[in-house]
């Protein structure tokens, strides 16, 4: 078929309805379905009855092998109009005498509107002993008939016709017309009931999606009935709905919390600034003490906002890499190294201790920077002066463990959401933001994060981060990484 056809017939279906386009196809392949059988019924018939028909008509000439048929009494008998010689069978079919020259005589004798037309393929079974022949003829009237030639010796042939099958087999067309038909209408019928029934669910699942577009309420969801194929798009629909209904309620719960996180600071800076312009205005200057406390504070704000700022930008990037930062194979140990350099600066009077074994991972190398500082920061802030932090990475399990007071079991659930800070800390610098980036980097990369208590019972508390990777600096970016090697459980904390 052209392209050019096939093109505007793909077009064509596409045009049409899906039900309706089923109900199409459905009857287009019962008709190509129907016309076969029905055109292979037909030659099977029309073979069959051409092979009776020609049984028949060699039956009506029979010649015993003991006593031959003689020619001049088959010629006298059918001339004479005595009935058939021996050895011929009485039927209604025409039966002519033929010699060299033509016709002798027929069975109906003066009726010569059924004498044969004697063709030449007849005249040479005459004249050729032990020779037949096959042909379609007519009679003097224009009967169309089936005729069988069959030399008898000494110049003469007996020549048997019968009406041809032609008529039946068009009647027998006609039938199966009528009966194809019939089966291309109902099968139509049958392939649209059977869509309206089976597109069911898509038309609920239609009727969902345009509620969701008109109304954009999310989280609407559809019945699943069933296996099959349509009800695996509902159950991926419905998943789908709800992840975009938690997913937007995490946006409004972020935006709320982060409206309310920035509220503080910038109230605190607008006091500020409001009382140092009406210092100015008025011409009643501050002390130098106050001022200088107020410059102070303003700059603390000024940072903690940036600080907040930050932290709701790295929470509101996308997951899994998407991001724009460069994900490839990146040293743990040696971002970990750099974050525990840094962790000094910010805790001078502090003591680390620090063992650190070679560990590479997939990921974003700012992120799990940012992510390990984080921890070391909350190491810092809550470890007693002179306080030790133990960092250790082995085996793909960062650890940073503080001697703190630690965090109070009921709190432990909390303590990877969002801007949650346990009522002890809120007088502390911080925007609650630290855990939860430390936590969503850690999935983007393939890992988990617990915080809990010591694993030795002692005070402060023991962050642990489990990433897979491998302690070999050959890993190819583009390959899976295998998984971490096993290593000890630590309870009291939440898998993020």
């Amino acid at each position: 078929m052209d392209r050019s056809i096939r093109l505007r017939i793909t077009d064509w279906l596409r045009r049409i309805p899906l039900r309706r386009r089923l109900a199409v196809l459905t009857a287009v392949a019962v008709a190509v379905a129907v016309a076969v059988s029905a055109f292979s019924c037909w030659l099977l018939v029309r073979d069959q009855l051409s092979r009776q028909r020609d049984e028949r008509l060699r039956a009506y000439i029979t010649v015993p092998r003991a006593r031959p048929m003689d020619p001049i009494a088959v010629v006298q008998q059918f001339c004479g109009n005595h009935g058939p010689p021996p050895g011929l069978r009485q039927s209604d079919t025409v039966a002519s005498v033929i010699g060299p020259d033509g016709l002798i005589c027929t069975t109906n004798g003066s009726d010569t509107g059924t004498a044969l037309n004697v063709t030449a393929a007849d005249e040479a079974v005459a004249m050729e002993p032990g020779s037949d022949n096959w042909r379609d003829g007519t009679l003097a009237k224009g009967t169309e008939v089936r005729v069988y030639t069959r030399n008898l010796g000494m110049g003469v042939a007996l020549a048997v016709a019968t009406d041809r099958i032609d008529g039946q087999l068009d009647l027998l067309a006609l039938r199966l017309a009528i009966v194809a038909a019939c089966g291309v209408i109902m099968a139509s019928s049958a392939g649209l009931l059977v869509a309206r029934a089976s597109l069911k669910p898509v038309d609920r699942l239609t009727d969902v999606v345009e509620h969701i577009a008109r109304t954009e309420e999310v989280g609407a969801t559809i019945p699943v009935a069933g296996t099959d194929e349509i009800a695996r798009l509902s159950e991926s629909f419905n998943s789908m709905s709800t992840a975009l209904a938690h997913s937007r309620d995490r946006q409004t719960r972020l935006i709320a919390d982060a409206g309310h996180e920035l509220r503080t600071p910038l109230t605190s800076l607008r006091t500020n600034v409001d009382l140092l312009v009406r210092s100015d205005s008025t011409g009643r200057a501050l002390p130098p003490e106050t001022r200088t406390r107020l410059l102070g504070n303003m700059q603390a704000q000024m940072g903690e906002l940036s600080t907040l700022i930050g932290d709701l930008l790295e929470l509101s990037r996308p997951t899994n890499g998407r991001s724009g930062q460069e994900i490839s194979a990146v040293a743990l140990h040696e971002i970990a190294a750099r974050a525990v350099d840094r962790g000094r600066l910010r805790g001078p009077g502090l003591r680390f201790e620090v063992r650190l074994q070679p560990w590479y991972v997939r990921g974003s190398a700012h992120s799990l920077e940012r992510a390990v500082i984080n921890l070391l920061d909350n190491a810092v802030k809550y470890s007693p002066p002179g306080g030790t932090v133990d960092v250790s990475l082995s085996g793909g399990r960062l650890t940073v463990r503080d001697r703190g007071p630690g965090i109070a079991p009921e709190e432990l659930p909390y303590v990877f959401d969002r801007f949650w800070r346990s009522p002890s800390s809120r007088q502390l610098p911080g925007s609650g933001l630290g855990l939860s980036i430390v936590a969503q980097t850690v999935r983007d990369s393939g890992g988990e994060v617990t915080l809990g208590p010591a694993d030795d019972g002692g005070p402060g508390t023991l962050a642990s981060v489990l990433l897979p990777g491998s302690p070999s600096a050959a890993i190819s970016p583009a390959a899976p990484i295998p998984p971490a090697a096993p290593a000890g459980e630590h309870d009291g904390g939440r898998t993020a």
